[in-house]
């Protein structure tokens, strides 16, 4: 069985609760909920729901990298949305980010999210050796 390899990378925002922002295990890498903070001041980005995606998913290539993977190796990501009509603008800025062969995708409406976040996005990758 392959070890399990805490990521956390200096320029992502470190967990604000009790859990990693990503785990290794062998040739997966698995992300926490991602959402728009900024890892220098630790603060949700200011802007709207497009700036915070945009954080987010920088955060989240920012954690790909330092466990050897990137967003080219995505499998799956979810996206938690405090509101679902904020479902375009998310889109839009997710399609900046993920080219062609889209990893496949949950989006859903959530009640909350933390720190008063609009938008949050969980990533399944590949190690590509």
């Amino acid at each position: 069985m392959p070890p399990k390899t805490i990521i956390t990378p200096p320029n992502a925002p470190a967990a604000i609760g009790p859990y990693s922002p990503a785990v290794r295990w062998g040739e997966l890498v698995f992300t926490a909920g991602q959402i728009g903070i900024d890892p220098t001041d630790r603060k949700l980005v200011s802007g709207g729901v497009e700036a915070e995606a945009r954080q987010v998913l920088t955060n989240m290539q920012n954690l790909l990298a330092a466990a050897g993977s990137s967003l080219d190796n995505v499998l799956k990501t979810t996206v938690f949305l405090r509101d679902i009509a904020d479902f375009a603008a998310v889109n839009a800025v997710y399609g900046e980010f993920f080219a062609a062969d889209f990893p496949a995708r949950t989006t859903v409406q959530a009640g909350a999210l933390p720190a008063g976040a609009a938008v949050e996005i969980e990533a399944i990758a590949f190690i590509n050796h």
